[in-house]
């Protein structure tokens, strides 16, 4: 049986949708990561699909400013986050450490 998860901590809607659309970047930016990447097509693919995450990510953070929210709450939004699997999520994105001498 699978543990169960934190519940998410309470968010905006914008703030919802900031946390997605990064945490859909950081999938993103791991398919195309050239140090963890297998093959070329899924990389194009990802990267293709990057214009329209990105969008969303400013679409998010436009709607944040507008609505007056200008403070970004990290704590609050890193707990998010980690439930959300963000910490593996985001490890793919960094280059991998040597394998050997």
């Amino acid at each position: 049986m699978l543990p169960e998860l934190p519940p998410l901590p309470a968010l905006t809607r914008a703030e919802g949708e900031l946390v997605d659309a990064y945490l859909a970047v950081l999938d993103l930016l791991g398919r195309i990561n050239p140090a963890r990447a297998e093959h070329t097509y899924g990389g194009l693919r990802a990267a293709q699909a990057l214009i329209t995450r990105a969008t969303e990510l400013h679409d998010a953070l436009a709607l944040m400013h507008q609505r007056g929210e200008s403070e970004v709450h990290a704590p609050t939004l890193a707990r998010a986050m980690r439930v959300l699997d963000g910490e593996r999520r985001a490890a793919r994105v960094t280059v991998p450490p040597p394998t050997g001498p």
